[in-house]
């Protein structure tokens, strides 16, 4: 289902190939602990070849986990892990289930009602996405202008607290472009001015005012950032340091509520630094200090949080991937999950964290298999 198992800092380039004020609860300083409580967790079936494993993507403000494994006959399944630890595993209506084919169902994310949006590849090879209800009921999601074939279709990523749903599709020329559904179910479909191909960013970047981030790729295949306002108004950026050559640039990876944005650069040469960049538009830039600074290694933020605190990886000189978490006073924590491997693309990736700072994602051990975790403060 050619999904990120083993995603990392330069997988950003694979688009290419498709293509204020705080609540008085986060007012309070979220100091970075010196150490985070590690938990790991596998699906009971995931499969335990170089791989295969357990892949968590998204958590919300009650402590529940969605993300996917991939079984041992290569078939990806969804699952949602609640707050007391139970694992539910899902696929969804008309997702191939053929052993070897790696196609199946991927759950990226959910919100505090319990829905949950995701993709699914069918027995063509075409992807749809859909939203999962409570009571377990499924709504498919296709975009009017998706293609139906092979390695086109749908891909939803993200949903707000009002069930709105947002992504990309892949349109039958293999063009990348977003889109945003309302709860209703009615679709927009939208490019940043200059588009060559648009990624809206995945698990975190549609807010609770409908705001949607994320990055587009242009003519001289130089990446930029993106915000998308309710009202469909698009403002493009980049960060300082951002470098203009080939598959450079800026990636935006997470908005929150305040309207924040936190991602990364790649630079001149090829080394990626964090960011956050304010509502109004102000940049800041950071780097865990113990990132590598060789080309196609450094520092990626994924998550920003409603406080304003960031987790994401950065690669050390070996190319293996380790956590950090940011507080929003700019401190730093680097960790790594119990088990994980040091060789590259091994290690600990984080993907989101929720309102309590709790950072969830998966590792990748000596084996090259993934397992879930969930890092608490």
């Amino acid at each position: 289902m050619k999904f990120r198992t083993n995603c990392r800092i330069r997988c950003a380039c694979a688009l290419a190939a498709l293509m204020t004020s705080l609540p008085l609860c986060a007012q309070q300083e979220m100091k970075t602990p010196a150490r985070l409580k590690i938990e790991v967790f596998d699906a009971p079936t995931a499969g335990t070849a170089a791989g295969l494993g357990t892949f968590a993507l998204g958590n919300n403000d009650e402590g529940a986990i969605v993300g996917y494994y991939v079984d041992s006959n290569v078939v990806p399944h969804g699952f949602l892990r609640t707050p007391d630890g139970k694992l539910k595993s899902f696929d969804a209506p008309g997702a191939g289930l053929g052993a070897g084919l790696n196609q199946g169902t991927v759950a990226y994310s959910l919100n505090d009602r319990g829905l949950v949006v995701g993709q699914f590849e069918d027995d063509n090879y075409v992807f749809h996405g859909y939203v999962r209800e409570h009571d377990g009921k499924f709504t498919q999601i296709d975009a009017p202008g998706a293609g139906t074939a092979g390695n086109q279709g749908t891909l939803a990523w993200d949903i707000n607290v009002e069930g709105a749903t947002a992504g990309i599709y892949v349109d039958s020329a293999f063009a990348q472009h977003g889109f945003v559904r309302s709860r209703q179910g009615e679709v927009q479909e939208f490019d940043p001015p200059g588009s060559a191909g648009t990624m809206v960013c995945e698990e975190t970047c549609l807010n609770a005012d409908g705001e949607i981030t994320g990055f587009y790729l242009d003519a001289n295949t130089v990446f930029h950032g993106f915000v998308r306002r309710a009202d469909g108004d698009i403002r493009t950026f980049d960060a300082p340091g951002a470098g203009t050559g080939a598959f450079q640039g800026t990636f935006a990876a997470s908005i929150n509520a305040e309207g924040e944005i936190t991602g990364y650069t790649v630079d001149g040469n090829n080394v990626s630094h964090g960011f956050l960049r304010s509502r109004s538009g102000a940049f800041s830039l950071f780097d865990v200090p113990a990132a590598s600074t060789a080309s196609g290694e450094g520092t990626a933020p994924f998550s920003i949080n409603l406080a304003g605190a960031v987790t994401g990886e950065f690669l050390d000189a070996n190319g293996a991937m380790h956590g950090f978490s940011r507080s929003p006073r700019g401190s730093i924590v680097t960790f790594d999950a119990p088990g994980a491997g040091a060789a590259a693309t091994q290690g600990t990736r984080p993907s989101t964290n929720n309102s309590a700072g709790e950072v969830t994602g998966w590792y990748v051990d000596t084996d090259n298999v993934g397992h879930g975790f969930l890092a608490k403060p």
